[in-house]
């Protein structure tokens, strides 16, 4: 069943992302937060967010409109009970994120939902053991800024259903427009398993008088 209920965790600079380029695309998103003062902010960011795509001519005021109409905020988590994708992107802390998906996994009814973790290190088997079903647990890490960075890294654990890591992929590539990379669970993923190496590299040919900062910048 395609997905066309989303829900995120945390309305900060990535989840606001995440949660406009959804919005964008048609879904229904409900975003948590822990205080008004925070979904504030994240409602805020969004709508700046949109306005400045429709000042460079990139989203109509209809298209705008549309998008803040499949928005709402919540300072409940049971209120995204009926959501078939919930994407978590708070801080990156193991304990934090671990509590949240367990609570999730109480809280979301649909036996068939797809609990991911925006996490950008942490490994998804570490936060899929805080949950009852870790089966339906994977990896969905987009980059900064989301609404303009096309990639997305899709981490299934040794235990992640196939079928729901397929209607998380299809979910990002063909309603989101994302470039997915399919990824183990390992540290670093693909990309920051690429790029940690090129910047010591980088570090330790300065440090070597190899080449000045200016030059490697």
């Amino acid at each position: 069943m395609a997905i066309d209920r989303v829900g995120v965790i945390g309305a900060g600079q990535m989840g606001s992302g995440i949660a406009e380029v959804s919005v964008r695309a048609g879904v229904d998103v409900t975003v948590f937060e822990t205080t008004d003062a925070l979904i504030t902010a994240g409602r805020n960011r969004i709508v700046k967010s949109l306005e400045r795509g429709v000042s460079a001519g990139k989203v109509t005021e209809r298209e705008r409109d549309r998008a803040l109409d499949k928005l709402t905020f919540t300072t409940n988590l049971s209120d995204l009970a009926d959501r078939q994708l919930v994407i978590e992107a708070v801080v990156e802390d193991d304990a934090v994120k671990a509590g949240i998906f367990a609570e999730l996994d109480r809280v979301i009814t649909d036996p068939d939902a797809v609990l991911a973790s925006n996490t950008s290190s942490i490994p998804i088997m570490k936060i899929a053991a805080a949950t009852k079903n870790p089966q339906r647990v994977l990896g969905l890490h987009f980059f900064n800024p989301v609404p303009v960075l096309p990639l997305v890294e899709l981490v299934s654990t040794l235990v992640t259903d196939k079928a729901a890591a397929g209607r998380t992929e299809e979910f990002a590539s063909s309603v989101l427009g994302k470039q997915v990379v399919r990824c183990s669970d390992r540290s670093g993923f693909v990309v920051n398993a690429l790029l940690v190496p090129y910047l010591l590299a980088a570090i330790r040919m300065v440090e070597g008088g190899f080449a000045s900062v200016e030059d490697v910048d």
